[in-house]
């Protein structure tokens, strides 16, 4: 396709409640929406999963719109006709930025579906039509609104629970919940890199929990710490900020490194090289499952469409938009039923955009010729 508008469109969206994690507390999300339009008139749109600060990750919102108009439009410029299978190779001389390569690709890709009259879940080939859903439930101030939310989660019919973990709100917590929820439910602990390898003998203790696995204990350049880790509890150790490409999943497979892997697209600089790791950890036996950034509409749709590929044998953080967003950006918010999630089959990646609603929360808006 030949494409002839960039437009960079923030967002402010409330989060319903704040959202604690080890690495800080959101009460907002300042989004980024990468529109891209084509000579015939077709519009798709990506989300960059960015955070306002670089917490997460280095990248950042104000970041992404410098390092897209200044780096990576002109490439798009300078290639002139596009597929989304290109835009990777486009922009690889670019070193790193993997959201902000995620979101272009992610709106061509929508555009071409779009100007197809395909949607994501057909191109993917994903075998189902619903998918099991998660909720992440991060740090509260309290045990007792802890356990008031997770019975909440529970009531709403979700298929598992992820909580968010630190030192000092772990293994009580924990504890508690387990009690709460029962054997049976899936519970799982996310620390995001809290700990160090000193904490071995600590996180040893949640084995007693039965946990499905703990995402991301160590910093995001130990593959080496989290290999020692895994020979040393049973609970399943799961990769998620140190996988940022197939090769990085290649090299924490091949060391025992990654028991599993949690897959975000926007992490890992799109959704194509997210089929591509779902595709490596299927060939090895390694489970995955598709993480969450507090996405909206959009986000969640085609993450609804990866989530129904059959590698992702494990619940996803892919929640009813209501989990965080009194309003969505999409005409038909993502709803669980019965613990499950139907995959979206419009057009595209799957939404349909609620146009007014997007230009009512607008906070900034800039065009890029192609």
């Amino acid at each position: 396709m030949k494409f002839t508008q960039l437009e960079l469109r923030r967002i402010h969206l409330e989060l319903v409640t704040p959202f604690r994690t080890s690495f800080g507390e959101q009460t907002a999300r300042e989004i980024l929406l990468i529109g891209i339009t084509s000579d015939d008139g077709t519009v798709g749109w990506g989300e960059c999963v960015a955070m306002s600060e670089p917490l997460y990750s280095p990248e950042y919102v104000s970041g992404v719109e410098t390092m897209i108009t200044e780096f990576l439009a002109p490439r798009l410029t300078q290639r002139g006709d596009v597929i989304a299978g290109d835009v990777a190779d486009i922009l690889r001389p670019i070193k790193g930025h993997q959201m902000a390569k995620a979101a272009i690709e992610m709106a061509v890709l929508d555009a071409e579906l779009r100007s197809g009259g395909i949607n994501l879940h057909t191109r993917f080939g994903g075998t189902r039509d619903t998918i099991p859903s998660g909720v992440s439930v991060g740090i509260f101030s309290s045990i007792d609104a802890l356990l008031s939310a997770v019975q909440g989660y529970v009531d709403d019919g979700y298929a598992r629970i992820k909580l968010k973990i630190e030192p000092g709100w772990d293994l009580e917590p924990v504890r508690l919940v387990r009690e709460l929820i029962g054997p049976e439910m899936g519970l799982q602990v996310d620390a995001n890199t809290a700990y160090t390898r000193q904490d071995f003998d600590h996180l040893r203790q949640l084995d007693m929990y039965d946990l499905l696995l703990i995402e991301q204990p160590l910093d995001t350049d130990d593959l080496l710490g989290h290999r020692d880790l895994a020979a040393a509890i049973e609970t399943p150790v799961c990769l998620d900020e140190s996988i940022e490409s197939l090769t990085q999943a290649e090299d924490a497979v091949a060391i025992g490194a990654a028991e599993i892997i949690n897959i975000k697209p926007g992490r890992v600089g799109g959704y194509l090289e997210a089929v591509r790791i779902h595709d490596l950890c299927r060939t090895h036996d390694i489970p995955v499952w598709c993480g969450g950034m507090l996405e909206t509409g959009i986000g969640r749709a085609a993450n609804c469409a990866l989530a129904a590929l059959d590698g992702f044998v494990l619940p996803g953080d892919i929640s009813a938009s209501r989990r965080f967003y009194a309003r969505d950006i999409v005409r038909e918010p993502i709803e669980v039923v019965a613990g499950e999630v139907a995959v979206p089959t419009a057009p595209g990646l799957g939404y349909d955009l609620d146009a007014e609603f997007v230009e009512s929360i607008t906070t900034s808006l800039q065009h890029v010729s192609l």
